[in-house]
Parts: C-alpha cells; structure tokens; sequence
C-alpha cells in the first residue's frame, strides 16, 4: 500500500483553527479522546475505514505514557514466561507490522553480558527464553532479515559492543533482537499525521470536560471557549486517565522510570542486565541515535492523584544506577545522571482487592463500553494498533455505523515510503520520505538547536507536525527538553521557530 504523503497529512496552528470551527458545527461518527499511540492509533483506524472522526487532547500529541517508554517495539517474550501465549503471540505479530509499515522502527541487538552474578542454569533458563521468543518470531511471519536469530557471544565480542563492561569473570553473552522505536512521541506524531490525511480533525489543547453518549463538552485551553462536540459515539483513550472520564474503570497505574546518562560512550548495541531476585525482569540499556544512553525500568506501583507528568523519585534513580554500575568496568558517579524521565502505564486491575503488584497484572488490554462511551485501557505501546482496532469494531458495533474491517494491520505511516538519494542518514532515520523536505529547510534555517538538530526541523514541526509551543517542540517533537542544559540552551530558537 503506498505510503501517505503530501499537505493533506500537515498539521498546524491554521489547521487547528479551521477543524475547531468546523467540528462545533457538524456530528462527526467517532470521537476519540486521548491522542497518545492507542488514541492517535483509534482516530487513524475509524477515519481509514471512512468514519468522520475527531480526535481531541487536553494537551499535545504523546503529551502522557506513550512519550515516556523505552523505546522498545518488543516480541512479548516476558509474557511468553508467564504462560500469556495469546498476549506474547499479539506482541510479535504487531512488532512485526511496525517492522514494515514505519521507518521508525528497526531491530536492535541486546546483549546479556554473562557476568559471576548470572549463574550458568540462569543463562541457559535465559537463552532457552530468547529461542522461544525467536519461535514467537516464526509464527508471527517476520522473516529473518527484518528481525535476526539469538546467539552467544564470547567475552571479547561483548567487550567490542560494550568496551565499558567489567571484564572480571566476564564468560561472554547472549545475544537477542527485538523491535526498537527511534522516538515514540514521533510514532504518535505520524499516526496523528496519518488520521489527519485519512480525513480526521486531530485538535491538540482541547480538554474534555464530560462524557456522553452524544458527544462531549469540550474546553479549548487556548481560548477558554466552551463548545460541544457531537458524535454517535466516543472512545475514551485518556490511560491512565481513563478513570477520570468513566468511574467505572479501575487503574493501578504502575511507574517506569528511566535516566539520561552519559559516560557510556562506545555502547553499540543496547544491553539487558537481569534484575535482582526475578528470572524473567530485565533492566535496559539503550544507546540513542543522539549520543545520550537511557537505562530503564522500574516497576513500582503508583497511589493517589494522577499528574499531568510524573517525577521520577530519587529511589528510583539510586536503584538504576546502582544496578548499571554493577557491571561496569568504572562506576558512574550520580552527577553522570543528566536528566530522568517517569511514565505511568494504564494496567487494568482486576485482581482480588486491586492490590496486586504491578509487576504481576497482565497487559491485556481491554474495551470497555458505559452508556454509549468505549473506553479502552490497559495494553502496552507494541500492540496500540491492536487495541485501536478492537476499540473501533466494538463502536462500530455498539452504534451500528456504517464501516468496514480495519486497514491498518497494512497500511503504512506518513514517512514510511522510499527515502530520497543523497539526504543526511540522520534525517532519513528520523523523517523518512518526507527527508529530502525536511533537510531543504534544514538548509534553509542551519542554525544549531542541539543534538545535531536545527532550526529548519523546529520550523518543520511547527507548519507540518501540529507543535504550537516551544514546548511541544523541545519535548515532544525533539527530545531536547530532557536534559536541562540541553533545553536552556535550546529555548530561544525554539521560540523563534514560531516566527518564521
């Protein structure tokens, strides 16, 4: 299927204005609410089957959970190990599609260094696992090439892709692939675009203030108008939200933390490292395409009011570091820690007086419908096509509107199509088809932003990605703002970006 292209998948601060105007005077069939990856996935699947749609956020595009993952596009290996076939069976089938149908997503090696704290029947029990995982592969139907075989590795290997590993007892690794996301806020930025090409009025900064089955009353946070969206029927993807839109949804949202390091320049491929006291938990270790390295994740349950953006506490910064420098060759200090992120996931708890450890909920997803709203929950980044798909056929069932089966198990991504001859590898990677665009604007406004980025990529986003702040432009359509020197240092021409 070719790929989209063209202005009609633009979004901007001129397209924003006209579909608000537009969706105050019609009734569109579906509204989505929530525009991470399950909800810009939701507003793409009704609006490619030709459903008018309209798809609000009461922030940004991947504003909550889905720009705060590991960036891992994984097989459901862990899954697999807790006896959840169908689960680890969906995770491999999806990983496959985006494996295909976005530029964004590639394999990347893990290595598992064979340190003394790993003993032989824990590696052998792992690369059992990994061969599992690789049989996962097979019966999704993705071939080799897209997604390599595990294999082990002797010590001097492991010390090339990881010069920064202890050699002391090292006996080797094991080596395995999985799917990797170059930026999951961009995956949510080129569903959103891809929506807004089939048709659907995506509209950043327009919170809902009540559900109903006709519709919802909407706040425009740019404005403070007040305005009614009428719809046949709404899908309520808010996550970890989702209860405050329907109470009747129980949430134990789990926290995952990761930090920014540096001083593990050299790292080639990224790295599992087993956590202490489980067989099937692993840390991650990920080399970024722009020289920063994230370790991650933590697991911890998370009570009380949701915030808008999580903190990740100093507990859980200790822990990862201290696990990190367990197999390093010299210990990173704290200060090698230059920024930390936290995201929260929506686990559905079902468990007998919701108190079971986050670690042990399924990630499941679920569809669920209250007085004419679905709201679908739970799940995990790899399968958000998936449970958009089953949250558009259960609102298709539920108001009898007139649609077919989903298309988007095919149908590629803004991006996804042939990259241009003679264009920077590092735009190719990061805009794929639309790179020769990008890097005539680059030309255009060459002036540095940090990271290897420039101005012409901040103006890109502001005319084409629907960034309508410095904000959305330093967090969220780049990943400056991580890092406070990175986004002090930014700041001014992401401002100036608006002007030009």
């Amino acid at each position: 299927m070719t790929s989209p292209t063209g202005s009609a998948g633009s979004l901007n601060a001129g397209r924003r204005a006209r579909d608000l105007r537009r969706v105050a005077e019609e009734q569109v069939d579906v509204l989505v609410v929530g525009l991470g990856a399950t909800g810009a996935g939701a507003a793409l699947d009704a609006a490619a089957r030709g459903l008018s749609v309209a798809a609000i956020d009461a922030h940004d595009l991947a504003f909550g959970t889905s720009r705060w993952s590991s960036k891992m596009i994984h097989g459901g290996l862990r899954y697999l190990a807790k006896g959840q076939v169908d689960v680890a069976y969906e995770s491999a089938v999806e990983r496959g599609r985006l494996l295909r149908n976005t530029h964004l997503v590639r394999a990347q090696p893990y290595v598992l260094p064979l340190t003394p704290e790993v003993g032989r029947a824990q590696a052998a029990l792992t690369m059992t696992g990994y061969r599992l995982g690789d049989a996962l592969r097979t019966g999704a139907r993705t071939p080799r090439p897209l997604l390599p075989g595990p294999s082990r590795l002797p010590a001097a290997r492991v010390r090339e892709l990881a010069p920064m590993i202890s050699p002391y007892g090292l006996r080797g690794g094991l080596l395995s692939w999985d799917g990797r996301l170059l930026d999951d806020a961009r995956l949510v930025v080129a569903l959103a675009r891809t929506a807004a090409w089939c048709g659907a009025r995506v509209l950043t900064r327009c919170r809902a203030l009540s559900l109903e089955p006709g519709g919802a009353v909407v706040e425009d946070t740019l404005t403070g108008e007040r305005l009614t969206i009428r719809a046949r029927v709404v899908v309520n993807a808010t996550g970890v939200w989702a209860g405050g839109l329907d109470p009747s949804v129980r949430l134990r949202p789990s926290r995952g933390t990761h930090l920014v390091v540096r001083g593990l320049e050299g790292l080639r491929s990224g790295l599992h490292l087993p956590m202490p006291g489980s067989l099937n938990r692993f840390a991650l270790v990920l080399p970024q395409a722009d020289g920063r390295v994230y370790v991650g994740l933590t697991d911890e349950p998370v009570d009380g009011p949701v915030p808008d953006v999580p903190v990740a506490p100093e507990s859980d910064v200790s822990a990862l570091l201290a696990l990190l420098n367990s197999v390093l060759d010299t210990p990173l200090e704290r200060s090698a820690v230059t920024g930390a992120f936290a995201g929260l996931r929506p686990l559905l708890d079902t468990s007998a007086g919701g108190r079971a450890a986050t670690a042990d909920l399924s990630r499941r997803h679920a569809v669920l419908s209250r007085s004419g709203v679905v709201t679908v929950v739970g799940g995990k980044l790899t399968t958000y096509r998936r449970m958009a798909e089953d949250a558009i056929d259960h609102a298709v069932a539920l108001r009898g509107l007139s649609a077919g089966p989903s298309i988007t198990a095919a149908l590629p991504l803004i991006g996804a199509g042939p990259v241009p001859e003679g264009v920077p590898r590092r735009l190719a990677e990061r805009y794929g088809s639309e790179a020769a665009e990008v890097w005539a604007l680059a030309r255009e406004f060459p002036q540095e932003a940090g990271l290897g980025l420039t101005l012409g990529e901040l103006v890109w986003s502001v005319r084409h990605e629907g960034a309508l702040d410095p904000a959305d432009l330093l967090d969220r359509r780049t990943r400056l703002g991580l890092v406070a020197a990175d986004r002090e240092a930014a700041a001014a021409l992401a401002a100036q970006a608006f002007g030009l």
